[in-house]
């Protein structure tokens, strides 16, 4: 109509009232474009991060009920009177999953010990053994070993089976995250125009049924998303760390059969304690000193009241409990595999994606009959890489390189944080919990920072000026500008890395 103009060698193709219209509309299209390609990805991880909280919960609360239903009937008394130690020791195990500041290799340390100082009351009821005492029995745990072996390998394998379990349920959170928070993308004002030229400038020629050239889309998607393209390195990074810690869940750091025969493997170290109690004792007294003797009357009530028989009752194992959230962690793990692999390179492939949709551009078909940005031809410009850094020689968005985008960066942190918690996993050794509540949510990406306020983890390689003439001058003037926003905020590194590092924590 009338209040069209025709495109110029500019971005504006439209009267002001219906530019500011269509800059809108720009904005939206290339915003749902983005969140329909992601809301799949974080909808995965969040499932599945559920998935394996809720499975990692219920195993131990049946963990903790198959204990109790079977100690109930095979010590009776004996382990009602006792039963808060092993209380203490699901909630401990609970709370550790959970976040707690729990070490626990102490915190089993702490319940062999209180366990030997009950059993070695109930294998020498004819004496009285004070608080002390009793804390000088605890000490020769690790030398007597009056439990066998048991406390060693269970030691191991429930330090390394909840360390990966937890790490790995954290990632799946961290991840979700991740894709929620970059994907809520605000383009810049540069990005705005370019969406505006390419989306809607046809309309001004009457080309409203000429969709852009694929490569020219692939440029502009380049451009609008350039901070996501930094993310894949350490995505990808991620994904592999990911993958090598969901091996070890199906292999030796198995939470599944750690935890559900624990009743059967304490009973045994139980037994062990009976079988072996004379032996201990003589040891303990020798260490630890005589202890005194209860009266005659006194030492009979003791062995009556205690319900004790000379022998603890042995214990045949029935049916297990029924699976965990009705399913198997290796058909959990096997799933989580096939999605996180999947998910690799998904931030370098996200502007190539979202041309694929035929709503954005022609495709890679009919190359000579779609819309490059001025006619209805071929688009003859080289398609840029991925990254900030690259988007210097990028024929159709002007993009600052020297203002990355803040939410990114700390996304790129947080993966990087969470990647090396999951090789440590993977190595068996014990991780920080990582709070995710705290981190800030209500960020959008894509508006961009002073270099000088941004995180300075990443160098900007420089890279020889090859595009078109008529962008030649805006080049140098970035390099420039690069140059001299480095130069400056370097001596601010150590203050503002530190300072960065206080606040992704």
């Amino acid at each position: 109509g009338d209040h069209l103009k025709v495109c110029s060698q500019g971005y504006t193709c439209c009267s002001q009232e219906m530019e500011e219209k269509y800059s809108q509309q720009s904005k939206h299209d290339f915003r749902n474009a983005v969140v329909e390609l992601s809301n799949h990805l974080q909808t995965m991880f969040s499932s599945r991060y559920k998935k394996f909280d809720e499975f990692f919960k219920e195993l131990l609360e049946n963990a903790e009920k198959s204990l109790n239903d079977m100690f109930v009937r095979t010590y009776g008394r004996l382990y009602m009177q006792n039963s808060e130690l092993f209380k203490d020791l699901f909630v401990e195990l609970k709370r550790y999953y959970v976040g707690g500041n729990v070490n626990l290799e102490e915190m089993l340390n702490e319940f062999w010990a209180r366990l030997l100082e009950r059993m070695f009351r109930l294998v020498n009821p004819q004496y009285h053994f004070t608080d002390e005492y009793l804390e000088c029995v605890s000490k020769y745990t690790e030398q007597l070993k009056p439990f066998g072996d048991v406390p060693r390998k269970l030691k191991l394998q429930v330090t390394r089976a909840f360390v990966a379990a937890r790490t790995f349920a954290q990632g799946l959170a961290v991840a979700r995250d991740v894709v929620s928070k970059v994907s809520a993308v605000n383009p810049t004002p540069q990005g705005t125009r370019a969406l505006l030229k390419m989306m809607y400038c046809p309309y001004c020629r009457g080309l409203v049924s000429v969709k852009p050239c694929y490569n020219y889309c692939f440029n502009v998607m380049r451009g609008c998303l350039a901070n996501q393209g930094d993310l894949d390195t350490e995505w990808n990074a991620f994904m592999d760390s990911m993958l090598m810690v969901a091996e070890r869940l199906e292999g030796p750091f198995n939470i599944e059969s750690v935890m559900d025969p624990i009743d059967v493997k304490i009973s045994d170290a139980i037994m062990n304690m009976q079988e072996n109690s004379m032996q201990v004792s003589q040891k303990v007294f020798q260490g630890c000193g005589q202890p005194k003797t209860l009266a005659q009357g006194r030492t009979a009530r003791s062995v009556s009241e205690s319900g004790f028989s000379a022998r603890f009752r042995p214990y045949n194992p029935e049916e297990r409990p029924t699976t965990a959230a009705g399913t198997s962690l290796d058909r959990l793990v096997t799933d989580v595999k096939e999605k996180l692999k999947q998910a690799k390179k998904f931030w370098s492939s996200l502007p190539g994606n979202i041309c694929n949709d035929e709503k954005m551009s022609v495709g890679t078909v009919n190359e000579n009959e779609c819309w490059n940005g001025s006619a209805k031809s071929r688009y003859d410009f080289a398609v840029t890489g991925n990254g900030l850094a690259s988007q210097v020689n990028n024929p159709e968005v002007e993009v600052d390189i020297t203002k990355p985008d803040m939410v990114i960066r700390r996304q790129i942190m947080a993966l990087r944080v969470m990647t090396n918690k999951l090789k440590n996993a993977y190595s068996g050794n014990d991780v920080d919990f990582i709070d995710i509540s705290e981190e800030s949510s209500g960020e959008e990406s894509g508006s961009g920072c002073d270099l000088q306020q941004c995180s300075l983890e990443f160098e900007f390689n420089t890279t020889e000026v090859t595009g078109n003439s008529n962008k030649s001058d805006k080049n140098v003037n970035t390099s420039a500008a690069t140059r001299s926003g480095l130069s400056q905020a370097a001596l601010l590194l150590s203050i503002l890395f530190l300072a960065m590092q206080r606040q992704w924590r």
